[in-house]
Parts: structure tokens; sequence; C-alpha cells
């Protein structure tokens, strides 16, 4: 099958909050029940045997699903964590993220704790500080010099691609550091601190009302490899199971958890072209943005929807026509797919939206969304941007049930159908190594002599001495898994 310019290997990384109601227990022991539910109950994974991380991810704390992706326990924090299958579509993409969602809900509901355990897929914790981590993985033909000569281009589309992918908070963070965390905190929280040499504390600023961005006051880094207290737009990744003929993941850090399916989508699709476009040496010098860090904060603050950035050569541009700059370089993509039409058009509908009226665009964007459920609260309620119960509303906008979510109770574009999140619970997508590993894991769930698995990303191991290499993510090996299992 010939690849169009959309045509990768993608997929998201969410990190879940769990909040718990008084009485039920510590967090900790919603998410153990949730993960030993989705795998000893429901039968819907194979859970890990053996560790794939003795600190982060010990044995039984997780595994690989039916459908392809992962579902786990992240020792850093311990929240559940659920990871997408390759994918090369977006729709693809969509429906499996969302197909965690559903699994997550379901395991509440059927251990009868949905009236007492809520999880979000929020990236801000406001009372405490903390920041969850949406991540976005592509597969991108890199060289060990991709990083240093090529990303200084793409990091400032990221940081400006927030006016339309960002998810929109109550208030800001500063941050403040304190030095090396205290023996008490290591003591309490040991997993925490492994590698961390420095820590902040978030203090709230009281200045800010709304901004665009969850993220935007936590980063730290345009490019940084120990991300803890140290987070970064980029963080450079040479696993193996991820690297094939010359390409290799591209992680992004610097992602929130979108509810609504529309911005998830752009918010992938563009980053994929313009991730294209960095591949072919296409992203001029003149779009290198002087101090993205700055410009990423100031871009999310600005009410003003101008939101003006400032490049290298010292003149000055706003977000809006400095993202058409992007879309005017990738337009040369266009007829190369059905998808790749679709994200260069709502591209360009979005930004032309975006510069008439901004707060017309709730029904595709979570930022406007958002500040649109909150206006209407403070307005019912009679508050001020000052009031506390507002970070309440923030936070139930990305409530993962849809029962609950406020986000589900506003008519947003879909990409996905009920059905598509349905099947993706239990099928892989068709056109990558996960439908073949999806074979094998069905064959150890339905408990046909497999005493013995090793699953990984990019190869499987059944009983002793059956391996399946699967290095080419853009294959399915359904065959060799079918021999396989023979």
């Amino acid at each position: 099958m010939a690849r169009g310019a959309a045509d990768r290997i993608i997929g998201i990384e969410t990190e879940f909050g769990t909040l718990v109601q008084p009485g039920y227990g510590a967090p900790e022991g919603a998410v153990e029940a949730i993960k030993d539910h989705v795998f000893h109950d429901l039968k819907l994974g194979a859970i890990d045997l053996l560790a794939r991380d003795e600190v982060f991810e010990p044995a039984e704390s997780g595994g690989f699903l039916m459908n392809g992706g992962r579902l786990y326990i992240d020792a850093v924090g311990s929240h559940l964590e659920y990871a997408t299958a390759e994918c090369r579509s977006l729709r693809d993409l969509v429906a499996q993220d969302r197909a965690g969602q559903r699994l997550i809900v379901r395991s509440l509901q059927d251990l009868g704790v949905r009236d007492v355990v809520d999880v979000y897929n929020n990236s801000i914790d406001h009372f405490g500080g903390h920041t969850f981590g949406c991540h976005e993985n592509y597969l991108v033909k890199m060289d060990e010099d991709f990083i240093s000569a090529r990303t200084p281009g793409v990091i400032g589309f990221l940081v400006t691609r927030q006016i339309f992918a960002g998810t929109g908070r109550v208030g800001g963070h500063i941050l403040a550091a304190t030095g090396r965390p205290n023996l008490g905190a290591v003591s309490a929280n040991p997993i925490d601190y492994i590698w961390v040499s420095q820590i902040y504390h978030a203090l709230p600023d009281d200045s800010v009302e709304f901004q665009l961005s969850q993220r935007a006051d936590h980063i730290l880094k345009t490019v940084a490899s120990r991300v803890r207290f140290n987070r970064a737009l980029i963080n450079p990744k040479w696993e193996h199971f991820y690297s094939h003929d010359g390409m290799n993941r591209f992680h992004l850090l610097f992602g929130e958890a979108n509810q609504s399916e529309y911005a998830m989508a752009l918010k992938v699709g563009t980053t994929s072209l313009v991730l294209r476009l960095a591949e072919e040496g296409r992203i001029p010098e003149r779009l290198i943005l002087d101090r993205p860090l700055v410009a990423l904060r100031q871009v999310s603050r600005d009410r003003s929807y101008r939101w003006p950035v400032c490049l290298a050569d010292g003149t000055s541009i706003g977000a809006v026509d400095y993202q058409r700059e992007f879309l005017s370089l990738a337009l040369g993509f266009r007829g190369e797919s059905e998808e790749t039409d679709w994200i260069l058009t709502e591209w360009e509908s979005v930004l032309d939206q975006l510069s008439a009226d901004p707060l017309q665009l709730g029904d595709r964007l979570d930022w406007v969304a958002k500040l649109h459920v909150l206006e209407a609260y403070r307005e019912d309620a009679g508050v001020g941007w000052d009031d506390p119960a507002l970070h309440s509303v923030d936070l139930e906008y990305h409530n993962i049930d849809p029962a609950k979510s406020l986000f589900h109770a506003i008519d947003c574009r879909r990409i996905v159908s009920e059905a598509n999140i349905a099947l993706a619970q239990v099928d892989p997508p068709n056109d990558t190594r996960a439908l073949g590993r999806s074979k094998l894991v069905r064959s150890v769930v339905k408990g046909e002599g497999r005493s013995a698995y090793l699953f990984d990303w990019s190869g499987v191991t059944l009983d002793r001495g059956r391996y399946l290499e699967m290095p080419d993510p853009f294959q399915t090996y359904a065959s060799e898994a079918d021999a396989l299992l023979g």
C-alpha cells in the first residue's frame, strides 16, 4: 500500500487521574481494582507475567489488550495509563483512544463503584499542582542529528498549535524551585524521586483567570531526556521496539488529553504533516521562534486572542498567521489521500475561524467549549473567576464517564461513532502489527495451553522457544501469528 503524507505510525499514551469519595479508601486501591477487573474478570488482555521495568512497571502491573493497546499502572504516582495500539489512520487512533476510556468506565460500573470513583483525562491537578501527560508518538525518519537540526522549526509549531489543540484551564501556576527533595519525601514516595536531583513546587497564579493550555506553565525545556520535574516539549526516545528502517519514535510530552475527538484528530493530523515537512527539510529557518518557552506561556495566557509570537529574526507574527505558514508548506501534500485532504481542509477552516471569532468554535475545540461551560456556570452562580468552584467545573469537563462529563453534554463534532468505539475495545487496527499481536493475546486469554508468554511492541514469545519478531509496524504479521499458533 502506498503511503501518503499523513500515513505514519501514530499512538497516544494517556495518564488518568482518579478521585474517590470519602470512605472508599485510597485512590491506589481503585486503580488496582480497575486493572485487575480488565485482565482477570473481563479477560480482555494478557497481564504481564514478568516485569517490564522492576521499578516503574513490575510484574502484573498491566499488559497488552486484545485491541493491541496496553493498560497498566505507572508506579510514578500510581496512576492508570492507557497506550493505544499502533495506528495508521486518525479514525483508528480516535476510536482506540476512546476505547480505553470506555473500558475503564465499564470496569467502574461492573465493580459497583461508579458513584464513588471518578476517572479523569485532564492534564492538571488544580489543587496539588501536579500535571499528567497525554503523550503523542510518531514514527519519524530520524538520524542522530534530527533532534538538533530539524526540531527547532517543529517546536514553533508545537508552541502555537495550542490555539486549536489546547484543552483550556482555570487559573495558572508559578513554579518555585525548592532544590533537592528532602528525605521525608523520598522515603514516602521513593519511586517518584528516582533520578531526580531537583524539584519544584507549583504555586497558584491568581493573576490568570483562564488560559488555553493546561500544561504550558509546567514546561521547562524544549528537549529533555529525564523529564520528572524537568518537563519538556519533546522527550527523545530511541528504543529498539519503536525503530524500523531508519525511523524512530518521536515522543511529544507537550500535549493534553482532548475530550473533543475533532480537536484530537486535528492536533495529531497537523503534527504528522509538519513532521513530514521536517523530514524533508522544508521548514525554513525564518519560522524559528526567539524564546519558545516564553511564547508557550504568553500564547496560552493571551485573552486578547491575538497570540503574537516573536521570531528569531526579531519580527513578530500572530499565532494564527504563523500556523498559516506551516499550512501553506503542507498544501503540497493535497491529493495524496482522503485523510490528508481532511487535515488540510479542517486546518484552514479552523485558522480562518480563529482569526474571525474563535469563540464560535465551541463545537470543535476544547478550550472554547470549556470556556463556554465556565461562563455559563459563572452567570448562573453569579460568581467571578476567583471562585474556587470553577476548578471543580473545569475538572468535571474531563470526567471520562459520558454520564457525568460536562463535555458530553455539549453537541461536538464526532470523528467516530459509538459503534466504532465499542469495536475498538476488542479489535485492533487491521493494517499494523497490532493485528498479529492481538491474535496472540486472544490465544493466551482463551487459555489455549499458553502457560508462559511475553508480549512486547516488537515481538511475542509463547511457551518455550516460540518467538515471533515483528520489527515492521506497518506489517500486520497476521499469517505469521497464525503459523505460530499452528
